[in-house]
This record gives C-alpha cells, sequence and structure tokens, in this order.
C-alpha cells in the first residue's frame, strides 16, 4: 500500500476522507482494492458508477449482453447511443470517464464455471448483479471456495433483497444455507414481474454501500444477514442466519 496519496487524489475523495470511518487509511484501502461485479445491469450499473467514484482502484465486469432499449429505464450506466452494443465494452468507457485511475478488466462471456474459476481468485470482493438463480449460486459456489467477500442482490417490482457473506470467516454461512432449494427464476423477476428503476438503483447503491465497508474493514457490515427491503411500503427487515447442516459451506 502507498504510503501517501497525490494532491489531486486528496481533493478528488476529500470528502469520504474527512469521515472519521475512512480517514486517509480507509482511502488508501479503498484505492488498493479489487471488485468483481458479475451482471452489471439495473444492479450492477449503479455499484459500478458509485464503486468508480469513490476511487476502489480495479474493478473487474462479466457480462454478456448488449444494450437493450428496454435497460435504459434503470441501467445508469447507458444511454440511447448504446443500444445494441456490448453492456462490457460500454462499461469499461464509462468508468475510465468517471474515474482515470481505476483499473478496468472485462470478461464479454456469460459467467460459467469454468471462468469464474478462473477470475474470483483474482479479486476481493464479488458483487453480484445476476438475475437468475443457477448464476447467483454459481458465484456462491466459487466465492466460498476462494474464500472471497461476496454482496449478493435480488430486485423486482419495489422489492430488493441484499445478502453479504465473508468466507474468510468459517463460521459464515452461504447463499444455499438461506435457500432450501433453487429457486424458481420467476421468483424476483424483472422481466415477467416488472421493475422501478429507482428499485434497481437503490439496492444497487445499497450493494455499493456494503462493499466499502467491507473495503474499510467495518463491524456494522451485514455479514450473514439478509436485509429485505420494500420500496412501496417503506419496510426494511434485517433476518439473521446461521449454517445449515450439510450444506456445501461447512
Amino acid at each position: 500500500m502507498k504510503n501517501s496519496l497525490s494532491k489531486r487524489k486528496l481533493e478528488r475523495y476529500s470528502r469520504q476522507i474527512i469521515l472519521k470511518d475512512i480517514g486517509i487509511l480507509g482511502q488508501k484501502k479503498i484505492i488498493n482494492s479489487k471488485v468483481l461485479i458479475v451482471g452489471i445491469g439495473g444492479l450492477g450499473s449503479p455499484v459500478a458508477d458509485l464503486l468508480a467514484r469513490c476511487g476502489v482502484g480495479y474493478i473487474g465486469a462479466i457480462d454478456h449482453d448488449k444494450v437493450d432499449i428496454s435497460n435504459l429505464q434503470r441501467q445508469i450506466l447507458y444511454t440511447a447511443k448504446d443500444v445494441g452494443k456490448f453492456k462490457v465494452d460500454i462499461f469499461k468507457r464509462r468508468i475510465k470517464l468517471i474515474n482515470r485511475d481505476v483499473k478496468v478488466k472485462i470478461l464479454k462471456e456469460k459467467a460459467s464455471e469454468k471462468n469464474l474459476n478462473k477470475i474470483v481468485k483474482d479479486f476481493d470482493i464479488i458483487v453480484d448483479g445476476t438475475d437468475n438463480f443457477k448464476t447467483k449460486f454459481l458465484i456462491n459456489k466459487f466465492s466460498l471456495k476462494y474464500k472471497r467477500k461476496l454482496i449478493v442482490g435480488a430486485i423486482s417490482k419495489f422489492d430488493g433483497h441484499i445478502f453479504s457473506f465473508d468466507f474468510n470467516n468459517k463460521s459464515s454461512p452461504c447463499l444455499k444455507c438461506f435457500y432450501q432449494s433453487e429457486p424458481s427464476d420467476e421468483v424476483l423477476n424483472c422481466e415477467s414481474e416488472g421493475i422501478l428503476g429507482t428499485t434497481s438503483n437503490i439496492i444497487g447503491s445499497m450493494q455499493a454501500n456494503e462493499v466499502l465497508k467491507n473495503i474499510i474493514s467495518s463491524d456494522k457490515s451485514l455479514h450473514s444477514s439478509i436485509l429485505v427491503v420494500n420500496l412501496k411500503k417503506l419496510e426494511f427487515r434485517k433476518i439473521k442466519f446461521t449454517k445449515k447442516k450439510g450444506c456445501l459451506c461447512n
């Protein structure tokens, strides 16, 4: 970790450096952190945008999709000019426009056993922004294998769920400990149930917040819990859960 920050960086990040929970040491941790975002749509877009602005030094992204006109209602990285282009290409260009200091790695592929097994180990924190449980469980599997921190998000309508796991902690449960079986993709499905743009951006922002808390080693992180959010009723519930007997994380 470098011993000092340049004058430009001190000025750029001054508003968060003055927070007693961050300071110079915390900002150095942020700059030296490596975060992988799997899926840069409704959740991944605000996560990427905010982490780049906060100074996360290395951000990776996996996504095989192209920008669709229906994405523009909520996916804040993209504009009408981007329709038909690969999301990761737009992501890389946009992040560099936001913060030229951020190193970017992109993978223009669908998340799979093969590529997750290769790439997860190169990052400190993994953010799930995907829209199906099969991929979420794959991300959970390799985050657990390489003992990485994992922030999971799911959204639909006015509702959002956020999970946080620290697999360096032997007592940490995993995503499969919460779900007795793999849920149907009709659960929390934006395409069939709809989604308000504010929902995806609020939940994505909260995921980014959890990432930053993990980086600065906050003792207030959501670890081993699920945060259930209903933005229509403005209801927030935090549910603690433990390892399930016989789960792969034991």
